[in-house]
């Protein structure tokens, strides 16, 4: 579907990602189309699966969400069994922000939220080292947020 976009299309995502809130008047002038073409655009990315919804992004440092960790892991085996489990508790646990299958030495990556180090230590002995499978963790405690962004490159 990326392919068959064009530069309309690919003006509304800009701008709708970087403010979902706006009015499909001030979306439409801001691409050049009227409210109605606007809004048909819209529907029709929505209906393609393009736009998966809106979000709200909140401060996680003011919320009290000071430290950001890196999770590598490692599994005992690669059955689907293992995998479809420790997915699914992966899901279960708010903390964990993203995370992401990957090839290499690792099997996981994973981008852990939490209050402090004692707070991530806890998740860890409690909840990590518990999740179906689990043979490995390597924990890498972020010293600053160089970027972070959910904006796709359009």
């Amino acid at each position: 579907m990326l392919q068959n976009l064009d530069e309309f299309d690919r003006s509304i995502l800009r701008i709708y990602q970087q403010d979902p809130g706006i009015s499909m008047d001030a979306l439409g002038a801001k691409v050049g189309l009227s409210h109605t073409p606007c809004w048909r655009r819209l529907r029709k990315l929505e209906d393609a699966g393009i736009i998966r919804g809106k979000s709200l992004e909140l401060d996680r440092e003011a919320l009290g969400l000071r430290v950001v960790v890196i999770v590598q892991v490692r599994l005992r085996q690669h059955d689907e069994q293992t995998l479809l489990e420790f997915e699914a508790g992966v899901q279960r646990q708010p903390e964990i922000v993203d995370c992401y299958s990957v090839a290499g030495d690792h099997d996981y990556f994973m981008k852990i939220v939490c209050a402090d180090a004692k707070d991530y230590e806890r998740l860890l002995k409690k909840t990590l080292l518990h999740l179906p499978g689990v043979v490995s963790v390597n924990s890498h405690f972020c010293l600053n947020e160089v970027k972070h962004t959910s904006r796709l490159p359009l």
